[in-house]
């Protein structure tokens, strides 16, 4: 076809917004969370509403053009953009609404976790997320979603009730467990896959100050701490999260000056009740562990507590991650997170543990196609740097502590927002076991042409 931006010929509806090489916007709009990843997409079409989607998948698919989706734009991977292709920007649409007494959420794919959790908090309400306010609720969402109430409230897509979704043919379907029902399954951990989500109905839960904070060690306790956290965790009350980190003090306020760039552990918790339920619950942990460099648990808004790593990860900075899902934390595993942990190569890389026990085992393996709820974590390995300059030690350190501690990991697997566009189809067939042929039947039925292949893709 006919690339020349000149002589195209978009939909009317759309023609006016479409952002091209050309235009002044263009570097902006075409900017990704992850600045290690470069794309220059031909066009990038941003969308007000479900028409506007309709209309640009529509032109999409009879230009027979490459097609990459942008909600949020946080995916680390960049895979909300292309190459040369079009780019179907959903940022524009970011309308909420809260029904208070059902205790539903309407979200717009446009929205970010943030947003979400400022609209909710008015009515004391919680939709279960990330742990950083900036990410998308879009690609959160379909790649599974855990966080600070993962533990007692399940995944974010065990809290999803139904989707409205532009499929690849050009129609609006509503997926939900009674309609659509198989398409619903597929949405709730299969990614971007199946079509454009348009609209998120989500069940909310009450929510309001949570007992929450981070808790430094020195890294020199990270083999104690580790082991006590992993023998603790199975028996912690619901109520409470807490995850394991191997990184370094930030040297920014509002951490004390004499500990900025130190090498530590880290115990980041949140817990659902009151202060004394939290002190007693995390005590068995606390009062077995070394004195801490730092205890900055604290009673504090929710919405605060989701945005507490915001200002340290800013747009632009330089990623590389590897994730696995984890199954047992052996003491063979601890020494090589202690290993390379404790070598970063720069200040805001890291490793945490996130846990996605609890709730989240209640619920069937074969009830949505996420594929791990056998697994007590989900690790992701992050080296993360401001200058471009590091992003070959980024990859390597990432690479080589992701390589000694996944043979750890029988599993094989990971949690699809963890991973990198150069995974391989192995690692994407892993990450959902048993349920990736199911997947494969649901692609054929609703993209057989793999419109949707700009993600962790499942070919048809």
């Amino acid at each position: 076809m006919d690339t020349n931006f000149a002589t195209i010929e978009f939909p009317k509806r759309l023609r006016d917004r479409v952002i091209g090489r050309d235009d002044r916007s263009y570097d902006e709009a075409r900017a990704l969370y992850n600045g290690m990843i470069d794309k220059r997409p031909n066009w990038i079409v941003p969308c007000r509403n479900t028409e506007d989607v309709v209309a640009a998948v529509n032109f999409a698919r009879e230009q027979g053009l490459k097609l990459a989706v942008r909600g949020g734009g946080h995916n680390g991977a960049g895979l909300g953009s292309c190459d040369d292709g079009m780019v179907i920007d959903l940022s524009p649409m970011k309308r909420i609404r809260v029904d208070a007494i059902t205790r539903t959420v309407r979200v717009e794919p446009g929205c970010t976790q943030g947003e979400v959790d400022r609209r909710t908090a008015i009515d004391g309400l919680a939709v279960p997320a990330g742990i950083v306010a900036s990410t998308g609720v879009a690609g959160l969402t379909l790649g599974g979603g855990h966080g600070y109430l993962t533990r007692k409230y399940g995944l974010t897509i065990d809290n999803l009730l139904s989707a409205e979704v532009v499929l690849a043919d050009g129609r609006v379907a509503l997926a939900s467990e009674t309609e659509n029902p198989d398409l619903f399954w597929a949405l709730r951990g299969g990614g971007g896959n199946f079509g454009i989500v348009t609209r998120f109905t989500f069940r909310a839960h009450p929510v309001t100050d949570v007992y929450a904070g981070p808790v430094f060690y020195d890294i020199s306790d990270a083999t104690e701490v580790m082991r006590r956290y992993r023998d603790f965790l199975p028996n912690a009350p619901r109520e409470l999260a807490t995850f394991f980190g191997i990184k370094r003090v930030p040297s920014t306020e509002p951490f004390p000056r004499e500990i900025w760039g130190r090498r530590i552990c880290a115990l980041i918790s949140c817990f659902v009740g009151t202060d004394a339920d939290a002190i007693r619950a995390l005590a068995p942990l606390k009062d077995a562990l070394p004195e801490p460099l730092l205890d900055g648990m604290a009673r504090l808004p929710f919405v605060e507590v989701q945005a507490m790593f915001d200002p340290l990860l800013p747009n632009g900075l330089q990623w590389y991650w590897k994730g696995d899902y984890v199954d047992e934390l052996t003491d063979e595993a601890i020494a090589a997170h202690v290993e390379h942990g404790s070598k970063s190569p720069s200040e805001l890389s890291l490793m945490h543990l996130y846990p996605i026990d609890g709730a989240v085992q209640d619920v069937a393996a074969d009830a949505t196609a996420w594929g791990a709820r056998s697994a007590r974590w989900s690790m992701v390995i992050a080296g993360i740097d401001p200058d471009p300059a590091m992003a070959p030690e980024l990859n390597s350190w990432a690479t080589n502590y992701w390589a000694a501690v996944h043979r750890h990991n029988p599993h094989g697997g990971a949690y699809v927002n963890f991973m990198m566009d150069d995974e391989g189809d192995d690692r994407v067939r892993a990450s959902y076991g048993a349920n990736y042929p199911r997947l494969v039947t649901v692609k054929r039925k609703y993209d057989p042409q793999n419109l949707f292949r700009i993600n962790q893709n499942i070919a048809p």
